[in-house]
């Protein structure tokens, strides 16, 4: 079972980050950095008659990745409530994804188990769940399997180390998927 791990935070090395990474510890995981990627945000072209035109940034690059992965695992801070507007630009290119002759996006999309991995520091325990059901939406509409998340306690540096309740979550996690992976 191939793992991704899809990075959203414009921080590196920061809560969300290192959280994810004590749940990746012993697994062998693709790592991608939407920071260090240009991807354009959506010109939503879904209704015109050509459809969405070519775009010269990194998103076909990011996408391709995905679908070679088995498992993939959305990580992002809580940004107002919300995903980073990073994870925000990936996900709403999936648009043109779904239109794109070049991809089976979808049904393969569909073959795909998902996690997500959030840390937020207003209460984001309560208020990181919206995201979670976001997330849960767009994996419904995929087909994709959601098999958890992992909600973690942190804004300044290095606070998701201070939370023993997030981070033993991790551990589990990576139990978890080290017996898929194997």
């Amino acid at each position: 079972m191939k793992i991704l791990a899809l990075y959203g935070s414009s921080r590196p090395n920061g809560n969300s980050e290192k959280l994810a990474e004590t749940a990746f510890e012993g697994l062998e995981v693709t790592h991608v950095y939407l920071r260090d990627r240009n991807i354009k945000p959506i010109i939503d072209q879904r209704h015109e008659e050509g459809g969405f035109q070519p775009v010269d940034d990194d998103y076909d690059v990011t996408v391709e990745q995905v679908l070679e992965h088995d498992l993939l695992i959305f990580i992002t801070p809580l940004y107002w409530y919300g995903m980073s507007g990073l994870m925000k630009n990936f996900v709403d290119r999936w648009s043109q994804s779904l239109r794109d002759t070049r991809y089976r996006f979808k049904e393969e999309m569909g073959k795909k188990t998902a996690y997500v991995i959030v840390t937020g520091g207003d209460n984001p325990r309560i208020k990181a769940l919206p995201l979670i059901q976001q997330f849960q939406y767009i994996f419904d509409f995929m087909g994709m399997k959601f098999a958890g998340y992992l909600i973690g306690k942190g804004s300044q540096p290095d606070d998701i180390l201070q939370d023993q309740q997030a981070l033993a979550q991790a551990a589990m996690l990576s139990e978890q998927l080290r017996s898929i992976q194997s």
